[in-house]
């Protein structure tokens, strides 16, 4: 896997997704579909969009689906992409409830 350890990269992320509330077979799927996500940080990468997710207004379980769905949103900048847009749908009048729930059903809006 182009340099990465099984144990210091696929299996804590692994277990991360687990623990996040995704199953063995959502896990497969979203590494199948994007496999760059095994080489990202968990501190320094991942867990902050995750966190950035959950601030929005997503609960866990939504995050999980987000993941499920649109892992490509683990490779997208927080400053570029996530913080951005969401201030454009506040500016355009959308309530915070109302901007979790576009994010939880369209997470490629980011």
């Amino acid at each position: 896997m182009c340099g990465l350890s099984l144990e210091a990269n696929l299996k804590p992320l692994v277990q991360w997704l687990e623990d996040l509330g995704l199953d063995k077979q959502q896990i497969a799927k979203a590494i199948g579909r994007f496999p760059i996500m095994c080489g990202f940080s968990l501190e320094a990468h991942l867990k902050p969009r995750v966190q950035w997710l959950l601030d929005v207004g997503l609960d866990k379980s939504q995050v999980a689906k987000v993941i499920a769905s649109y892992p490509r949103i683990s490779s997208l900048s927080l400053e570029a992409n996530f913080k951005p847009k969401v201030r454009l749908l506040g500016e355009r009048g959308f309530a915070q409830a109302e901007i979790a729930r576009i994010l939880a059903i369209e997470p490629n809006i980011v």
